[in-house]
């Protein structure tokens, strides 16, 4: 299947092509493929190796994407390709993520409609594109949030955010949420343990929250590795100051995995430091993941302080206004979210 976004090239370089999907910026002679895997140049042009290959269809909880503030307690139709623009020493779903040396792409065949139709069966109020990076399956994501956007289901992405402009501006009106992946504040960490850079993904978060898009941020934190205070303390100061005080950051723990199974997990006492350093640089939502933890899973109102929505593992009540969603009960402050 020919691939959207992308460009020939002139000249000495004629008959290559280059990829303006994410910010590698991959350029590629007849023959090769991205660094993604799943984009190659067959005689001259830009083909999808996943057009319309589904590796996994589950209806998850929304609060396991992680989305706090996004229709809480309701499940979303989630949807995996295979291949990821990202190499990650870490991967917990390497499986689908990288593609085998064999290069036959894992996964079966569906099209946009037949997801959509799958969603709806299900009762679905969301579809999220997730488990491998969806920027990498661009051409189906676009595709099926378009017919999901049409019929009343909102689309959400789960990403690394290492996308180009311009698949955030063919996406704009189609995504209406998402939570990013800020692996880590320090370029040399994306650079040693994950093959990218920094910097793109910080311009993209900007752009994401100029977008509209309901934005929330995830980091794993890794023992040694990115857990820092001065790190951490810097990664939620540009939340703070760049993406705003509302914005839910979720801070998770490591379990070894792929090149990195033997390393050690992330001790609760770090992830509760690190919660305190998001709530000492001005965040009001700051949220502990994988691990069980009595400080950081629940919904607060910034203003009063009151429990707003309790969580119990993926089980959610929620304590808001009568006939209010997202209102406070007590000053009846409206909390950041999309509540209906």
């Amino acid at each position: 299947m020919q691939a959207l976004l992308w460009h020939a090239l002139d000249g000495a370089h004629k008959g290559s092509v280059q990829c303006d999907l994410c910010a590698h910026g991959c350029r590629l002679k007849k023959g090769d493929k991205g660094l993604c895997g799943v984009r190659a140049n067959s005689n001259g042009e830009l083909v999808t190796l996943v057009g319309n290959v589904v590796t996994a269809v589950n209806m998850d909880p929304v609060e396991k994407k992680p989305l706090y503030h996004f229709l809480p307690g309701s499940r979303t139709f989630s949807i995996g390709s295979a291949g990821c623009n990202f190499s990650c020493k870490y991967c917990q779903n390497s499986g689908i993520a990288h593609i085998p040396p064999s290069g036959i792409v894992p996964g079966k065949r569906a099209t946009p409609e037949d997801l959509v139709v799958l969603a709806q069966e299900n009762h679905a109020r969301s579809m999220a594109f997730t488990y491998n990076e969806p920027t990498v399956f661009f051409e189906l994501v676009y595709e099926t949030a378009g017919l999901a956007t049409a019929r009343d289901i909102r689309c959400l992405l789960v990403t690394n955010g290492y996308m180009s402009e311009e698949c955030l501006l063919a996406l704009s009106r189609r995504i209406c949420a998402v939570n990013v992946d800020l692996k880590s504040f320090r370029d040399s960490f994306y650079r040693q343990y994950c093959g990218a850079r920094l910097q793109p993904v910080l311009d993209n978060l900007k752009a994401m929250r100029k977008l509209g898009w309901w934005l929330e941020v995830t980091t794993l934190v890794i023992p040694g590795v990115n857990d820092s205070a001065a790190e951490l303390k810097e990664a939620a100061a540009f939340i703070h100051q760049e993406l705003g005080a509302h914005t839910p950051w979720h801070l998770s723990a490591f379990h070894g995995a792929h090149q990195m199974a033997d390393h050690p997990s992330t001790p609760l006492s770090k992830l509760e430091e690190a919660w305190s350093i998001g709530r000492q640089e001005g965040l009001n939502f700051v949220y502990i993941g994988n691990a069980l933890s009595a400080m950081a899973s629940n919904t607060f109102c910034p203003q009063c302080g009151i429990l707003v929505i309790e969580r119990q593992g993926y089980s959610v009540t929620m304590h808001m206004q009568t006939g209010a969603p997202g209102a406070c009960p007590s000053c009846h402050t409206t909390l950041p979210g999309v509540w209906t």
